[in-house]
C-alpha cells in the first residue's frame, strides 16, 4: 500500500536528507518535500540565517499543503516541528506527526524548550543515532542515515589532490566544514594543528558540490572533527568509507562508528587530539573504515522508516 507523506525540512539540499528521500522512494513511500523559505547556510566567513519572517511565510504554506491527500506529516529538524503539529490540528485532517531530530536541537539552541514541547506531542520520534536518543526524554526509533558507498569510495591520494588542486607533497589535515559554523569548533582544530610540525596544513571545505566531497576527503591525510556536539556527523561515515583516517572528539556516533576502525581515534580529552593526530600522520596509512560502514544500506533505512510510518498509522507501539 502506498503511503503519502508531507515532509517538512529546513534544508532539503543536505546529502543525508537526499539519501532519506531515495530510501523512502525505494520503499514505496510517496514524499512531497516542503522546505522552509530562504536558506540557512554556512559560508567560509559567515553564516547566512533565515529571519522570523521566513518562518511566518512558511506556516500558511504548510497549512495549505496539509489539506491535500496525505497520510502523515514528517517533520525533519526541530524548527519544523511546530508547523507539523499545527498541520495535524487542522479540521478534518487529523494527520499523524513523525519528527526526526538531527542533533542541534537541544544544545545552545534558544528554541530548545519549544522544540522539546512539540517533540513530546509527536506521534513518533526518529533519531539518527543512539547518542541522540539518550538526549530525548521519550521512546525513539533509531534510524541511522546510511553512507553512499558507491560515491564515497577510496581514491588514490595524488589523484584526489590533482582533482581538488592541492599540492601533492603536503601533509594535509581536513576540517570538513566552514569555519563560521560555531558548533564545529574550528578554533580548536587550529590549535591542534598549530602544535604539529610546520609542514602539516589545515584545510577546510564547505559548500562544494556533493559529488566533489569524496575527492576532498581522499585528498587528506586525516580528517579532524572538533565539534562541541553532534548527532552524527555523516562526515565520519563518509571518510571511513573512503578509508581516510579520522581523529575526533567523543561526540555523536563517533565512538560507535570509529571504535573498530584502524588508524582512527576518538578522544575524551581535547589535549589528546594532537597526540592521536600526530600518530596518524606519522603512520601515513589509510584506515580500514570501509569494511565497517558497508553493512547498513539505503534500502534498510527505507524499510525502517516505512515500518515507523505503518506503526504510526495503525497507532501501535
Amino acid at each position: 500500500t502506498m503511503i503519502r507523506v508531507l515532509s517538512l525540512t529546513t534544508t532539503d539540499w543536505r546529502s543525508f536528507y537526499q539519501s532519506q528521500m531515495t530510501a523512502l522512494e525505494r520503499a514505496g513511500v510517496e514524499v512531497t518535500t516542503l522546505p522552509v523559505p530562504s536558506e540557512h547556510r554556512a559560508h567560509e566567513d559567515e553564516v547566512q540565517r533565515r529571519t522570523p519572517l521566513d518562518y511566518a511565510r512558511y506556516l500558511p504554506q504548510v497549512l495549505r499543503a496539509a489539506r491535500e491527500d496525505y497520510d502523515l506529516v514528517h517533520a525533519n529538524y526541530g524548527l519544523t516541528f511546530p508547523f507539523a503539529v499545527a498541520a495535524s490540528a487542522l479540521p478534518k485532517t487529523d494527520l499523524p506527526v513523525v519528527c526526526t531530530l538531527w542533533g542541534g536541537e537541544y544544545r545552545d539552541n534558544p528554541y530548545a524548550d519549544v522544540i522539546r514541547w512539540f517533540t513530546a506531542r509527536a506521534d513518533r520520534v526518529v533519531v539518527p543515532s543512539n547518542a541522540m536518543a539518550d538526549r530525548v526524554n521519550r521512546p525513539c526509533h533509531n534510524v541511522p542515515f546510511p553512507v553512499n558507498t558507491e560515491r564515497f569510495r577510496p581514491v588514490p591520494r595524488d589523484e584526489a589532490r590533482e582533482r581538488v588542486g592541492w599540492e601533492t607533497d603536503e601533509r594535509i589535515v581536513l576540517f570538513p566544514y566552514a569555519p563560521s559554523r560555531e558548533e564545529k569548533n574550528y578554533p580548536l582544530a587550529e590549535r591542534v594543528v598549530d602544535g604539529l610540525p610546520d609542514d602539516v596544513q589545515l584545510r577546510t571545505v564547505a559548500n562544494q558540490p556533493y559529488e566533489e566531497v569524496p575527492y576532498y576527503l581522499n585528498a587528506a591525510d586525516a580528517v579532524l572533527l572538533t565539534s562541541h556536539y553532534e548527532s552524527g556527523p555523516m562526515t565520519i561515515k563518509e571518510a571511513a568509507a573512503c578509508n581516510v583516517p579520522v581523529v575526533s572528539r567523543d561526540v555523536g556516533f563517533a565512538r560507535e562508528v570509529l571504535e573498530p576502525v584502524s588508524d582512527s581515534h576518538v578522544v575524551d580529552d581535547d589535549n589528546a587530539l594532537q597526540a592521536r593526530l600526530a600518530d596518524v600522520l606519522a603512520g601515513d596509512r589509510r584506515s580500514d573504515g570501509r569494511a565497517h560502514v558497508t553493512g547498513y544500506t539505503v534500502d534498510e533505512m527505507g524499510d525502517r522508516l516505512r515500518t515507523v510510518y505503518q506503526r504510526c498509522l495503525k497507532n501501535v507501539a
